[in-house]
């Protein structure tokens, strides 16, 4: 029974280990270019919100993104901020102006998808 629980608990660790497992960026490469950000979600687990937009990672640290605004006066909401890649992880401009940046990791990226987790938000990408 002991022997049972031990392994419970150990597969249960294992787990939990990997669902959080982060990729480790070297550089820009493996970003650079369109992804459709089709939804965001407080939790990995929880409810998605669908979006409409478009992130274009550009070579120079700069995301090109274009939204659109379905509720709002305009239809597309067009922004850049700057970005870099920093000990493995997206350093986000929060704000266009501003220098405050938002620390993102990038947990999944299989084939044409990529999930990145930043502050109180995963953002779910499609090329």
């Amino acid at each position: 029974m002991k022997l049972m629980q031990t392994l419970i608990v150990a597969v249960t660790l294992l787990f939990a280990a990997t669902a959080n497992a982060k990729i480790e960026l070297e550089d820009n490469s493996k970003l650079l270019g369109k992804w459709n950000l089709y939804a965001e979600a407080a939790s990995l687990h929880k409810e998605k919100v669908e979006l409409f937009s478009v992130w274009d990672f550009r070579k120079d640290g700069i995301i090109h993104t274009e939204s659109e605004d379905r509720f709002g006066r305009t239809k597309t909401l067009v922004i850049d901020l700057k970005y870099s890649v920093e000990n493995g992880n997206v350093m986000k401009q929060k704000n266009p102006g501003r220098s405050k940046m938002d620390t993102c990791s990038v947990v999944k990226m299989e084939g044409r998808e990529m999930i990145m987790k930043c502050p109180f938000v995963y953002l779910f990408f499609k090329r």
